[in-house]
């Protein structure tokens, strides 16, 4: 299974529910972060500025994989840094997958909207189902 992971708390939580799900069916997780060059017109997961550069962002990638899930679950996902928009990287990382993971909301885009843009995109064009992971919401 293909999840992509841009930082926000929905990706986190998406990480977090591929893991599980793939304790459950035996499957793999691959990890998979868009990047773009600063300075291109859209956004980017995660977010960087004029002087980050790839290797810092696969570093971060790495790093978020396992703060997220710490060391002993980190050593179940592969990590994938790939340049592109997000909803076109998601998509082409989910040919041959089982099931493509993504967060109800990134880290750009209007935050009163219940799903995010890179989630519709992946929705209506992924080559195998969808699952949107809301965030984790503290109990109240």
């Amino acid at each position: 299974m293909v999840v992509g992971i841009d930082g926000s708390p929905s990706s986190q939580a998406a990480l977090r529910w591929a893991v599980r799900y793939a304790g459950l069916v035996g499957g793999k997780v691959e990890a998979v972060t868009a990047w773009e060059v600063p300075g291109e017109a859209s956004w980017s997961a995660p977010a960087v500025d004029a002087t980050f550069d790839e290797e810092q962002a696969e570093r971060l990638l790495v790093d978020e994989v396992r703060t997220v899930l710490g060391e002993d679950g980190a050593s179940l996902v592969h990590e994938k840094l790939v340049h592109g928009h997000p909803a076109q990287v998601l998509v082409e990382a989910a040919e041959g997958a089982d099931v493509l993971v993504v967060g109800s909301r990134g880290r750009g885009g209007f935050r009163r909207a219940l799903l995010g843009s890179v989630g519709q995109q992946v929705a209506l064009h992924a080559p195998c189902p969808v699952t949107i992971v809301r965030p984790d919401v503290p109990a109240e």
